[in-house]
């Protein structure tokens, strides 16, 4: 699964790396320790234009028919072998996708019964990557307010993530981003780009444990803690 991650980007990386323009009604700062419930930034198309923009969403999805916001608990991940008949995750799969920005993610593996180790996973040539992922906007029925949400899939893991954990976030190559939010043919979903990561282009490192609390958010985070797997 991935239950956090890190950006190092603030809008203006995000803007050039994806070419869209940058939104000047919001601001993003770069944030080491991402969390469900966190609003944070998702590439997506416009619904007019078709063109890539940028907006500032919810982690954790909240499908259009959810009688109230509780289902976004459970929804920050999605399932690649089930996404077409899960029905929280199937309209949005088919017509709204986007791609989420980061610069890596963590797991956290089991030393014994207690005590856990945390990792840092990301590209070892240190670039920044894309999640897919799929949004959807709901409307709380007592105060009217709109609120857009997003989750990230997860596929099997490769040789190196599965030391951690059964799941990983799919991540895909910056030459697929168009073709896995191009609308389409719903009957024609582009759910094969959803599969595990070359663990030959991947690294991990041992990170601190202060990265379990939400509310630590410093760059030191995700640096190295120890040397060694």
């Amino acid at each position: 699964m991935c239950g956090r991650y890190y950006r190092r980007s603030d809008k203006q990386r995000i803007a050039d790396a994806f070419r869209i323009g940058v939104p000047p009604t919001f601001e993003i700062l770069p944030s080491c320790n991402i969390a469900p419930q966190a609003l944070q930034p998702v590439v997506r198309l416009d619904a007019e234009t078709q063109q890539r923009e940028l907006a500032l969403m919810r982690w954790g999805l909240i499908p259009f028919w959810a009688k109230d916001a509780k289902i976004g608990h459970s929804t920050i991940n999605a399932k690649a072998e089930t996404l077409a008949t899960a029905a929280a995750f199937r309209e949005a799969l088919r017509r709204r996708r986007c791609l989420v920005r980061t610069d890596g993610f963590y797991e956290s593996q089991a030393l014994d019964a207690k005590a856990k180790q945390p990792r840092a996973i990301a590209l070892k040539d240190g670039s920044p990557f894309a999640f897919p992922g799929f949004w959807d906007a709901w409307k709380d029925k007592t105060t009217g307010q709109p609120l857009e949400t997003y989750t990230i899939i997860t596929t099997e893991p490769n040789e190196l993530t599965a030391k951690l954990h059964n799941r990983m976030s799919a991540i895909l190559a910056p030459k697929d981003y168009e073709r896995w939010m191009a609308p389409g043919d719903p009957a024609r979903l582009p759910v094969d780009l959803l599969r595990p990561c070359d663990a030959d282009l991947m690294t991990c490192w041992r990170v601190s444990a202060a990265v379990g609390n939400v509310r630590n958010d410093s760059p030191d985070l995700c640096k190295a803690a120890s040397a060694g797997w």
